[in-house]
């Protein structure tokens, strides 16, 4: 359940893989649909899922500037790629041979600044655990900032010190 980090070329790559007991379009509909994105996802996402269509990032509460983004792949209910600021976010849904028993999720940021690993780890790992209470209707036992808590020192050690240092998000 822990994210993976990879060096391409002069980018880095953080993947993560979760087996979920939902079929591939319940899933799909959890990471398109806003209601949905809500949920789980770090920022309000506005746009189409079509690729070339612009997209806008915006912050729940507006503490943070709106930016955009684009979407590079979409291919339902299977694959979605998108700019996201500077980062490229790719989800891969993979139903099981038997689709009744769920699918393979996977999510991977490519982003350019390794100092950074460690911190979006954690996040994208906070994110991916309110994915799955959303999927199972229950609700998270912790805030978002208690889970990235909990889990950033794991990533801090895995990764290094070079992948740690820019500090938690505001």
């Amino acid at each position: 359940m822990n994210g993976e980090l990879d060096q391409l070329g002069d980018r880095w790559r953080l993947r993560f893989t979760r087996e979920l007991e939902y079929p591939a379009e319940k899933v799909w509909r959890a990471v398109t649909e806003p209601a949905h994105l809500d949920a789980w996802f770090p920022q309000r996402v506005t746009g189409e899922w079509r690729v070339g269509a612009p997209l806008k990032f915006e912050s729940r509460d507006g503490e943070h500037p709106a930016f955009d983004g684009e979407v590079l792949a979409c291919e339902p209910p299977s694959l979605l790629e998108f700019r996201w600021g500077p980062d490229v976010i790719r989800f891969e849904i993979v139903p099981h041979a038997e689709p009744a028993t769920g699918c393979t999720f996977r999510l991977s940021d490519v982003f350019g600044e390794l100092g950074k690993a460690a911190r979006d780890g954690a996040g994208w790992h906070t994110c991916l655990d309110f994915l799955a209470h959303h999927l199972a209707g229950t609700a998270a036992p912790w805030t978002t900032v208690e889970r990235w808590s909990e889990v950033h020192p794991g990533y801090v050690e895995r990764l290094g010190p070079a992948a740690a240092t820019l500090g938690p998000p505001s």
